[in-house]
């Protein structure tokens, strides 16, 4: 009882409630403003008291070099937060394109979660995408990536910022989210691009047919049937994009500890 009230672990307990709340900040799923701000700090203490006692905190000296290693925990949590946003936002780049192909570039809407707009067919996907997370207990796979965080980026150690093959990993995930969106919207784009093939042969054929007028709803009409039919295969990509994005931010954290 002694030990759990003993000041002098202060210091390592604020060092780690840091980290846990730069994850929560960023990170995909805990981050967004429907979670209430008092559960997201109760969590992070919670968190924070659980895993002090597994952490290596022998080295931690309470100095002037104290404050950078907050600032380090801040940045820790903050950046493998972001990168897993940033890569889980395919999903919404995704809808972007097909909403421009479906003639929905303009209605979009605001997503109570970001309190961004976002796409209509985007938030469509990104509503199944994170449905499909708290099935297979991704959320429960976020929290074990906190606490193992510490394996790869001791409490003491900072960041390499020097190290040029960060920023070149940061950018190849940022291509590879890219891909990931053409990939999840290539059926449905593709499937309006034939529908746009066919309204340019009737406007050539058939003059007198007004192919504006008819072009808009049965491009819609073939959204939804595509949609319909590969839905299956956008679960089995959204699989893929959840285990990138951990296989991301585990990589992140590597070059973070210097690995």
């Amino acid at each position: 009882m002694i030990e759990l009230i003993n000041i002098n672990s202060f210091p390592i307990f604020l060092l780690i409630l840091v980290r846990v709340l730069g994850f929560f900040v960023t990170m995909p799923l805990f981050s967004y403003r429907t979670i209430p701000l008092p559960f997201r700090i109760g969590i992070s203490v919670f968190l924070a008291f659980i895993m002090i006692y597994t952490v290596d905190s022998s080295a931690i000296i309470v100095d002037e070099s104290y404050f950078f290693l907050l600032i380090k925990e801040a940045l820790v949590g903050i950046l493998v937060g972001l990168i897993g946003y940033i890569i889980i936002s395919a999903v919404q780049v995704a809808g972007g394109f097909i909403d421009f192909q479906m003639g929905f570039a303009i209605a979009n809407v605001m997503d109570p979660q970001t309190g961004a707009q976002s796409p209509i067919t985007g938030q469509y996907f990104y509503i199944i995408a994170l449905l499909f997370l708290l099935s297979v207990d991704g959320h429960h796979l976020l929290i074990d990536g906190i606490v193992n965080s510490y394996t790869f980026i001791p409490i003491d150690a900072f960041i390499p910022f020097q190290n040029e093959n960060i920023v070149e990993f940061v950018i190849k995930a940022f291509n590879n989210m890219f891909l990931i969106a053409f990939q999840i919207s290539i059926p449905i784009v593709g499937c309006l691009f034939l529908v746009d093939i066919a309204l340019g042969i009737i406007s050539r054929t058939v003059p007198q047919l007004n192919v504006f007028v008819v072009g808009l709803p049965l491009k819609i009409l073939v959204s939804f049937v595509a949609i319909l039919i590969f839905l299956s295969l956008y679960i089995v990509l959204a699989k893929n994009l959840f285990g990138y994005m951990f296989e991301v931010m585990q990589g992140l954290m590597s070059l973070f500890g210097g690995a």
